[in-house]
């Protein structure tokens, strides 16, 4: 769109499916680029993604061309098929339903860079359950606890 100028900081976390301990080291990487590609073809800027074996965080620079939630079901959905289609597992992978998604000043850049830059050193003393309540407590998000990561039966 001409004439819109935007400066939108968003970061997105979601976990494996009942947060199983399924990304392995020896892939990570790969996936992380695969889903950067997912997040540039869409228009976005990746500005630092990371996580652990059971979670994922990806920091982005958002245009307005897309909602949000239509980006993380692209980002899931193909990444869920690429990892399917490239064997890691000898099970099915998914992610868990739902996402959180939230928004920072320009100001905050560097530190939330850091923050997910440090995603294995950071979970050594907090795990991810703690961590992610404590985005939504931080930000003023309401949720009802029955529904945060849910098992899927």
């Amino acid at each position: 769109m001409a004439n819109t100028y935007t400066q939108i900081h968003i970061q997105i976390v979601f976990s494996v499916q009942n947060r199983k301990n399924l990304i392995h080291k020896t892939w990570k990487d790969e996936l992380y680029k695969y889903i950067t590609g997912i997040i540039q073809n869409n228009g976005h800027k990746v500005l630092q993604i990371n996580g652990t074996s059971d979670h994922i965080h990806i920091f982005i620079g958002m245009r307005p061309k897309q909602s949000l939630s239509d980006l993380v079901k692209d980002i899931k959905g193909r990444s869920s098929k690429w990892i399917n289609s490239r064997g890691f597992l000898p099970n099915r992978f998914s992610w868990q339903e739902g996402f959180g998604g939230f928004s920072y000043a320009k100001s905050q850049v560097p530190t939330i860079i850091r923050y997910i830059q440090n995603q294995e050193i950071h979970h050594k003393k907090r795990s991810f359950t703690e961590e992610y309540l404590d985005l939504l407590k931080e930000f003023g998000v309401d949720y009802k606890s029955q529904y945060i990561f849910k098992p899927v039966l």
